[in-house]
């Protein structure tokens, strides 16, 4: 079983759209988390009567705030093997779970993630793909922005817990990612875009400077980088960022 977690904040306008992506996937042994987390709109009454309608699907309260705290609160409370992320504005392809299963199994690995497209707000690819390496370490991690976390899967039974819960900084995923590939293990890609990555004004990450700067805080504050180390990083990080969006 793959145990799919939506962290879900104020998510009414998009989180119906982004369940149903999850409901018309090819592979069908999943169990889906809605992790409700502060909303002050009707999304935990859109996310009741999705649970209604489809017994896969179940609600449950954050009692932290962020998103960190809320995809923790779906790791433990998780029972499938595998283990998948899912921003509740975001869009998953048909046959990506079956696809990424499918990689993940082939590889032996404990850590996989996907290509993905940019979408508009109404969800409709822009042609713009982020294409992924074979393989990305931890030191090419440090540099690259490839990793997008609605196309992550995981392992369960080749990861341990305390590396899967996200730290609580900004910027958690990741520093998640970094953490796993820190401990050794290698990332995978599946070089494929399975996932649409849906931008909108309002979106934090689409705020390039302030993406910028939790990233910088990633190296000095929690990888713990000298200044000259971490601006050797950025650079790269940044160019790449940059080079993305285009």
């Amino acid at each position: 079983m793959i145990s799919v977690i939506i962290p879900v904040h104020n998510a009414e306008k998009f989180i119906e759209e982004t369940v149903a992506s999850v409901r018309r996937q090819t592979y069908r042994e999943w169990e889906l988390l809605l992790i409700e987390n502060g909303s002050e709109d009707r999304s935990l009454e859109v996310c009741n009567r999705l649970a209604e309608e489809d017994r896969r699907i179940r609600v449950l309260k954050c009692k932290g705030r962020g998103a960190a705290a809320a995809r923790n609160t779906g790791t433990v409370s998780a029972i499938g093997r595998y283990q998948c992320f899912l921003d509740a504005d975001d869009i998953w392809k048909e046959d990506k779970l079956e696809k990424e299963l499918a990689f993940c199994r082939e590889k032996g690995a404990a850590f996989v993630f996907t290509g993905y497209e940019f979408a508009d707000e109404n969800a409709k690819g822009t042609g713009k793909i982020v294409r992924v390496p074979e393989t990305i370490s931890y030191e090419e991690a440090l540099g690259n922005t490839t990793i997008f976390t609605s196309t992550v899967m995981f392992d369960r039974k080749k990861l341990p817990l305390k590396l899967m819960l996200m730290p609580k900084v900004a910027s958690e995923d990741t520093a998640t990612w970094w953490q796993i590939l820190r401990s050794g293990y290698t990332g995978y890609g599946l070089d494929e875009p399975l996932t649409l990555y849906r931008r909108s004004a309002r979106t934090l990450s689409s705020n390039k400077l302030e993406a910028l700067r939790r990233t910088w805080n990633l190296y000095r504050k929690v990888e713990g980088f000298g200044v000259f180390k971490s601006l050797r990083y950025f650079v790269k990080y940044a160019v790449r960022a940059v080079l993305r969006r285009l």
